[in-house]
């Protein structure tokens, strides 16, 4: 029966992003490619929100002020991943140790059989005295804190996005009431209008009384009235 670990292990990212086997996996990056437009309001509406990181188990917990900023358009710093694995804990001889690793495997040809990169690689370690299982181990830590890392990643961005919809929200309903007082404004000033008009005509049956040619005098001649135009 297989412990629990070797379960986690043998699963692929589709079914656990906590394994430290990383299976790709080609649809589902194809469909990831080009998201649709309303791809923000979609992750708001169905992504679940991510584990509290108070939540999470000790291994997971990073130390938030020390790691690099998830901000909009934040560029991909060169040391962000060192600053992932000190968050972690992870040492920097124990960082060197994986990295001396992997820059072995990188340089050997692509055709090598695994068994035999399996043998040079040993025989290295072991040459400089570098116990193979620190390596497994801090692999496996540098997986689990970058893992760690997206959760941060998506604690922050899902509160990014929560707060700017409730800001859109706000700004809609701020909208909504404006153009309500635009229209509001809008009948207002036809109902001054019409009944203005209504004003006007009574008065015209004073003026139409006198007649065009008194009115047109007295215009012309009055320092307080103006001709029509």
């Amino acid at each position: 029966m297989r412990s629990s670990k070797e379960a986690v292990v043998s699963k692929s990212l589709g079914s656990t992003v906590l394994g430290w086997f990383v299976v790709k996996e080609e649809d589902e990056d194809e469909a990831k490619t080009q998201e649709p437009d309303n791809a923000v309001e979609a992750r708001l509406k169905k992504s679940p929100p991510p584990q509290p990181e108070e939540d999470a188990p000790p291994s997971l917990r990073l130390r938030g002020g020390d790691l690099p900023p998830v901000a909009a358009g934040a560029p991909h710093a060169a040391d962000m991943f060192d600053k992932v694995y000190r968050a972690a804990h992870i040492t920097p001889e124990a960082q060197e140790r994986v990295d001396r690793a992997r820059a072995l495997l990188e340089s050997l040809p692509a055709d090598t059989p695994k068994d035999t990169r399996k043998q040079i690689v040993e025989a290295s370690m072991k040459a400089f005295n570098i116990p193979l299982d620190e390596i497994i181990e801090t692999a496996a830590e540098e997986i689990q804190a970058l893992e760690a890392f997206i959760q941060h990643g998506e604690r922050h961005t899902q509160s990014v996005l929560v707060d700017a919809n409730n800001q859109i929200e706000s700004l809609a309903a701020k909208i909504n009431e404006i153009k309500k007082l635009m229209e509001l404004q809008v009948r207002t000033q036809q109902g001054v209008v019409r009944a203005t008009n209504e004003q006007k005509l009574r008065v015209q049956k004073v003026l139409e009384f006198f007649g065009h040619e008194a009115v047109a005098r007295v215009v012309e001649q009055s320092p307080k009235l103006v001709q029509p135009r």
